[in-house]
């Protein structure tokens, strides 16, 4: 975990930086205590870090689980209940792992996957747009955010430009501009500059700029409803009295298990497909294991609600930004929990300091780079069974949520998976020899259900009189279904004067003598 410590200390400053005011604006959006979004960032940096065995997820507070949050705070009566429900929640997330359900993290399509980080950037451009020339009042959005949130979040720049800040947006354009120029090959090429993290840059830049104007032009002077928001605390012992905890009487009402079901099954599901995204953007291909990546979030979630946090679940932005400002372990998450910690408590008036519009540059660059035009290209190129699920997937995100975009995408897969097998369960060859029909069918390594069809269409279309030649010598599977529909061909051939040979298809004549 130290061996590449330099880079991990900058990547954890970066998205330290990054997570400060997406954690408050969940909390904000879920209407729960500002503290319980640091809660649960701190513990998604620190304690689900040093458990996962992912090297480059960032966990904290998901904004995905908005709608849940609010429905359930108001189902269950106070937010010491709902914390109850995260507690059980975590320990339902622990069992999970425990049983290995981590492996249905697998089993998502790559198409999807990409379709789902394309849709997460755009979603970020489009939610970062706001910030990024002042507009928006509301502290910062995650992006699991995908519901339109009225105008602000739309592309027409005619909804809001009138109530434009221009000193938020030149920070902005600066910002973007050292982001950019940040990731040229002159920059990279230089021992000393690129030792510099750019996003690091672009924060004290912004700040600078803003004193400026606070100066020397008061009319571009940043204000304050633009800038980084925290919650106040004058000691150490105030920061801890903050914390709440969970009512443990709510464990007599039904409906705190129903929440925390709800809870621990969308938390898993948004984790494993953030995990496996963060995975496709890890340039050394590592695969993380995803049983202990729930038994890490369960912990995690147990203990966020213990002390009054929010639920968490890893979180593809945050993640995305790591691997941008070249993080090696989970030292790098780990640092930004501390940092978490360290900041809240000391110096809460210096980041207040920082322009929104400095994060959202950042942002914007982390969506363009998630949503680029080379991975249209690139999908586009392998077929329609690859492009239509990632851009399906990428469209009904957009207009709906991400499990509604990624549920989308998997069935329109498993569609052309369907196709695919219906029409390959075997290799077939007819030839006429000596004035009869003779049928050579070898199976394939692996036949199942789905093959069904195609089996009992071609066997109905065998001319009488046929010789059929059926080999399973390369198969390591076939399905019970399909053997017996060969056992029963095989049995009624006799009556269209057809005759059968099998051969390596033991399994056949032990279902026709049954």
């Amino acid at each position: 975990m130290f061996s590449h410590i330099k880079n991990d200390l900058k990547a954890g400053l970066v998205v330290f930086l990054v997570a400060l005011p997406l954690c408050l604006g969940i909390a904000l959006g879920q209407k729960a205590p500002l503290f319980s979004g640091i809660i649960a960032g701190v513990i998604g940096g620190i304690v689900v870090s040093a458990i996962s065995g992912s090297k480059l997820s960032v966990s904290g507070p998901a904004a995905g689980l908005t709608s849940i949050v609010l429905s359930s705070v108001t189902q269950l009566g106070s937010f010491e209940a709902f914390l109850m429900a995260v507690c059980l929640a975590g320990v339902f997330q622990i069992l999970l792992g425990v049983l290995k359900a981590g492996i249905i993290g697998y089993y998502f399509p790559n198409s999807v996957i990409k379709g789902m980080l394309c849709a997460i950037g755009i979603i970020l451009i489009r939610n970062q747009i706001p910030h990024f020339v002042g507009f928006d009042n509301d502290i910062e959005v995650d992006e699991m955010d995908l519901q339109d949130n009225g105008q602000k979040n739309l592309f027409h720049l005619d909804h809001y430009i009138d109530s434009i800040s221009y000193g938020s947006m030149i920070i902005g354009i600066v910002s973007l501009l050292i982001l950019i120029i940040w990731h040229t090959k002159f920059i990279k090429k230089s021992k000393y500059l690129r030792q510099i993290p750019g996003a690091l840059l672009v924060v004290v830049v912004g700040v600078l700029i803003d004193l400026f104007f606070s100066h020397q032009v008061p009319s571009l002077e940043v204000k304050d409803e633009h800038l980084v928001v925290l919650p106040q605390f004058t000691s150490i012992s105030g920061f801890f009295g903050s914390f709440l905890h969970p009512d443990f009487s709510a464990l007599a009402n039904s409906k705190v298990y129903s929440v925390a079901f709800i809870i621990g099954v969308v938390a898993s599901l948004e984790t494993l497909l953030s995990l496996e995204a963060v995975d496709k953007l890890d340039p050394n291909n590592q695969v993380s294991p995803t049983n202990r990546e729930l038994i890490a979030q369960g912990t995690g979630n147990l203990l966020s609600g213990l002390i009054g946090g929010l639920p968490i679940t890893s979180v593809i932005v945050r993640s995305s930004v790591n691997v941008d400002a070249g993080a090696k372990s989970q030292l790098s998450a780990i640092v930004h929990g501390l940092l978490f910690l360290v900041a809240v408590i000391l110096l809460p008036g210096i980041l207040q300091l920082i322009p929104l519009s400095s994060l959202a540059a950042i942002l914007l660059f982390t969506g363009y780079n998630l949503a680029h035009p080379v991975t249209f290209k690139r999908v586009f190129k392998q077929g329609a069974d690859q492009f239509l699920p990632f851009i399906i997937t990428l469209l009904v995100m957009l207009f709906s949520d991400l499990l509604m975009g990624v549920s989308v995408g998997i069935f329109v897969a498993i569609i052309f998976i369907l196709r695919q097998n219906y029409q390959a369960p075997f290799k077939m060859v007819k030839e006429e020899i000596d004035g009869k029909m003779n049928v050579f069918m070898r199976l394939s390594q692996n036949v199942t259900f789905i093959n069904k069809g195609k089996f009992i269409e071609v066997f109905k279309d065998i001319p009488d009189g046929s010789i059929v030649y059926i080999d399973g010598g390369r198969s390591n599977f076939v399905d019970k279904d399909v053997l017996e529909i060969i056992s029963a061909f095989k049995s009624s051939a006799q009556l269209k004067n057809i005759t059968v040979h099998l051969e390596d298809v033991q399994e056949v004549e032990i279902l026709s003598n049954h």
